[in-house]
């Protein structure tokens, strides 16, 4: 058995129901699961490893729910293009990928998120071309350390059956059925404080057949705690798209092909209306928020706040760092409350609010009861912030609102599964500048083909 004690934090903001924010707080952990947090006098006194954070903030992880950790290798591309352009650039090259490429581009994917607070993330694997597999995508999240839902994505509607990918990278859907039953019976973990998740991803409604969906998710509910995943309602093109095809709205389509429910979530959901957010609330469907992706390539303004008065389930996503282009969590929240702001108002979205997003809104729509907050019984994942920065001086007055508000910083201390994988500021699990060599030297590679 093991013990950490994190001791003298000037302020461990817990999000859990009451909202305790405890002064001169600390967290006694042991074999990676939280057992008490409280103030610092009230805790015990030793552990195996203790940690003196007097002058940071502490936060539960926070939660990504909606990546595409190969894109790394392709960022600032197809700059002023919409989301349909983007793609279209962009297709031809990733058909060079390699399953080097996906394990190297996942490590690079995942420093960055873990060094910016994130400690569990989705990720959305959805084109398998040459030699390419989920199962180095999950070997290098294993070794890196961080929590993870490993999304085994698909295309299977090319370009010359109607869909928008070009048929070199899409798959045949025997074959996707049979490598999504293989990778959950493989790896899927349904117990509490789980480090490794499978999801059922087919990519998009103008990627994928309506029979690989519907036989998707009759796959995922014959397993425990496998939940769905997929793109919708991101851009006006796509609404196009499913009206002229199936003559249904995006929501719609989902709805008839039974993909609604508290095992769902999809990512963008920029373009709904009210009667269809009203439904998400109804049947607890989530949403994978992410606000810089969303600008980057024109798509328009998620409906955050009105979906928040209707009861949905929301979390943050970095999306795609070929469509971002970055990986930083924090900076996700704060975007995500300023870009409220621009259409509701300066009320619209607190700094709180948005981290509740980035933690237990996160954690919500990755179907986990274990992570999001501090509290006893929690899995044991927490980040802390050095106060003594630059862009938070002036802000010692509210540190919880600092890290929100000021420029988003990279984290001091990351703890995952009561293991420590950020310390003081270094990432304890890689060698960051050897991987960064690596991968632009499969980066150019891959451009150059």
């Amino acid at each position: 058995m093991s013990t950490l004690l994190i001791k003298r934090a000037t302020m461990v903001a817990t999000m859990d129901d009451e909202g305790r924010e405890i002064v001169d707080g600390g967290i006694f952990v042991r074999d990676g699961v939280i057992e008490q947090v409280g103030r610092t006098a009230d805790l015990p006194e030793t552990a195996d490893q203790v940690l003196d954070l007097q002058g940071h903030v502490v936060l539960p992880g926070l939660v990504n729910t909606h990546h595409h950790m190969y894109q790394t290798l392709t960022r600032g591309i197809a700059q002023q293009g919409t989301l349909f352009e983007w793609l279209v650039t962009l297709y031809p090259i990733w058909a060079g990928l390699t399953d080097e490429m996906i394990h190297t581009s996942t490590l690079t994917a995942c420093a960055e998120l873990m060094l910016s607070g994130c400690t569990t993330s989705s990720d959305h694997l959805y084109i398998y071309p040459n030699d390419c597999t989920l199962d180095s995508q999950i070997a290098a999240a294993q070794e890196i350390g961080i929590r993870f839902h490993a999304a085994r994505g698909s295309m299977s509607l090319g370009e010359s059956d109607g869909g928008l990918p070009p048929d070199s990278v899409v798959e045949d859907e025997k074959a996707i059925v049979k490598d999504t039953v293989r990778l959950i019976e493989t790896y899927h973990d349904a117990s509490r404080h789980a480090m490794m998740r499978v999801v059922v991803a087919p990519c998009s409604p103008f990627s994928v057949t309506e029979n690989l969906m519907r036989e998707a998710a009759e796959i995922a509910r014959s397993y425990k705690q496998v939940h769905l995943h997929t793109h919708l309602a991101e851009t006006i093109d796509e609404e196009a798209f499913c009206l002229s095809t199936v003559g249904l709205r995006p929501i719609a389509l989902m709805e008839k092909l039974g993909w609604l429910g508290d095992d769902v979530w999809h990512a963008h959901c920029v373009h709904m209306n009210g009667d269809e957010i009203a439904q998400f609330g109804k049947t607890q469907t989530g949403i994978a928020h992410c606000p810089t992706s969303n600008m980057r390539l024109g798509s328009g303004v998620s409906p955050i706040c009105s979906c928040l008065e209707h009861n949905v389930r929301i979390g943050l996503g970095v999306d795609g760092s070929a469509s971002n282009d970055g990986s930083h969590l924090l900076a996700e929240a704060r975007q995500a409350m300023l870009l409220q702001r621009v259409v509701h108002g300066p009320a619209a979205l607190s700094a709180r609010q948005s981290l509740r997003l980035a933690t237990r809104g996160g954690a919500s729509v990755l179907g986990r009861d274990d992570i999001g907050y501090l509290a006893p019984g929690m899995s044991a994942d927490f980040i802390a912030f050095n106060l003594a920065q630059l862009p938070y001086a002036g802000l010692g007055h509210d540190p919880v609102a600092a890290v929100v508000f000021g420029q988003p910083q990279n984290v001091d201390l990351s703890v995952i599964n009561g293991r420590v994988v950020v310390q003081d500021g270094r990432l304890q699990t890689v060698d960051v500048p050897v991987l960064v060599e690596t991968h632009n030297r499969l980066s150019r590679q891959l451009l150059n083909r």
